[in-house]
């Protein structure tokens, strides 16, 4: 057997292994996510249409944090200004931009007095949104990106998840809304199992782990406790999120809170978004590393210690357990292989990852989304990407390589009818 072939073997066994173990463990969360499907189902808006916790609609401010967004930014904020929430207002922050976006947020102010732009030194992300949050006159504070797309009735819905006074933060859910590629469209159908699936689980569970940069609501309360956003950290969203769960506030999900934003177009663009995301989630990690299955955090101590070995070792054994089949194919070949391609489709886990998939689409009413089953023999190849992505975000954290915005090239292409009116992209 060459070296090439004993390679492309031991990956797929790896990939495909490490498929069937998440697939299995995704399994076991299917109860909490039937649950959370019926609770949702029972609950009830509140006087206010905004949840049980507020007798009447409470001030709402989104901050919007933008840099070198000119192309969308006006989108976003328009889609927002069409929100049915009746008490609002949409502070947004230019990060030191030199392509017009400053100039287009004053634009929608002068159009519109519930706009306030703001301006400063390019400083970052987390800085940017500290910047609107302090600015922020609202009693919940929707932190929200510059790409995205908002229904009318999204803000009311993400504040249902304000269920009682325990709740601190609330994620709604964010969907692509550029789906011309075949990447974008794989991108599409597989975020369902962590939206459709994980999320209502670990929401039953009182194990949410990040509130989505896209759309996640803060009481004002609860921010001014835990304290300002980090700008020392790439997944600010995620850090802030485990602070909230750290002060004992839980942390929900509403599924039907809707934005949609432009996920990577091409190869480059996701390795550097998910090379980001596995950075910020090393360095919450190290920020919070006494939490890690300390039960004094309840719940989601524990998970914490299933996220740190699902996320953040495994990918070292997935490569190290390449490494010794590769040598285990070159001294005895492929004897002890499977011998037909069900056993090999049952070894890699494809059945149980189709059927999870269809059930996550299925949970988070998407139906339109199975027409792009088609990419799904792309899955093992994004997955052995993705182990690849954390060795490299390792790699940049032992080198204290600088943190950036690294946000992604913006096309403006919008696939979801509906969502921009009157106004074609880069309006």
């Amino acid at each position: 057997m060459t070296v090439v072939v004993a390679l492309l073997t031991s990956l797929v066994l790896v990939v495909g292994a490490s498929l069937l173990v998440v697939g299995l463990v995704r399994l076991a969360f299917v109860p909490a996510a039937l649950v959370f499907e019926v609770r949702q189902r029972r609950a009830t808006p509140g006087p206010s249409g905004c949840g049980p916790l507020f007798t009447e609609p409470p001030s709402v401010s989104v901050v919007v944090p933008a840099y070198e967004e000119a192309l969308l930014i006006g989108n976003c904020i328009e889609s927002i200004l069409r929100s049915d929430h009746p008490r609002l207002e949409v502070v947004c922050v230019d990060d030191g931009s030199c392509d017009g976006t400053y100039a287009r947020m004053r634009e929608l102010a002068a159009a519109d007095p519930r706009v306030r732009p703001l301006h400063q030194e390019n400083a970052g992300k987390g800085a940017a949104l500290n910047t609107g949050i302090a600015a922020a006159r609202g009693e919940v504070l929707v932190l929200v990106d510059a790409d995205g797309l908002f229904r009318r009735d999204t803000l009311t819905r993400l504040l249902r998840g304000f269920r009682d006074e325990r709740v601190g933060a609330v994620c709604g859910n964010d969907r692509p809304v550029n789906l011309d590629r075949v990447l974008t469209r794989l991108l599409s159908l597989i975020s369902h199992v962590g939206t459709g699936l994980m999320r209502r689980a670990l929401d039953v569970l009182g194990c949410m782990p990040v509130v989505s940069g896209n759309v996640g609501a803060f009481r004002r309360d609860v921010l001014e406790q835990v304290g300002p956003v980090r700008t020392d950290t790439l997944g600010e969203d995620l850090e802030l999120t485990w602070r909230v769960h750290r002060a004992g506030y839980r942390v929900t999900f509403t599924p039907d809170a809707l934005v949609f934003a432009e996920s990577p177009s091409t190869l480059r663009g996701l390795w550097r978004q998910r090379v980001r995301w596995a950075r910020g989630l090393l360095q919450a990690t190290a920020l919070h590393r006494g939490m890690i299955g300390n039960p004094r955090y309840g719940p989601f101590g524990v998970y914490l210690l299933y996220n740190t070995l699902a996320q953040v070792v495994a990918p070292f054994l997935q490569v190290l357990g390449a490494v010794v089949l590769i040598v285990l194919l070159l001294v005895q070949g492929t004897s002890w292989l499977p011998s037909d391609l069900w056993q090999w489709l049952l070894l890699v886990g494809l059945p149980l990852s189709f059927v999870l998939l269809v059930a996550a689409v299925l949970l988070d009413r998407a139906p339109r989304d199975l027409r792009y089953l088609w990419t799904v023999g792309l899955w093992p190849v994004y997955s052995a990407l993705m182990t690849f992505v954390v060795l490299d975000a390792a790699r940049l954290e032992l080198g204290n390589a600088e943190n950036r915005w690294n946000k992604l090239e913006r096309s403006g292409t919008v696939s979801v009818s509906g969502l921009v009116e009157e106004h074609g992209p880069g309006s």
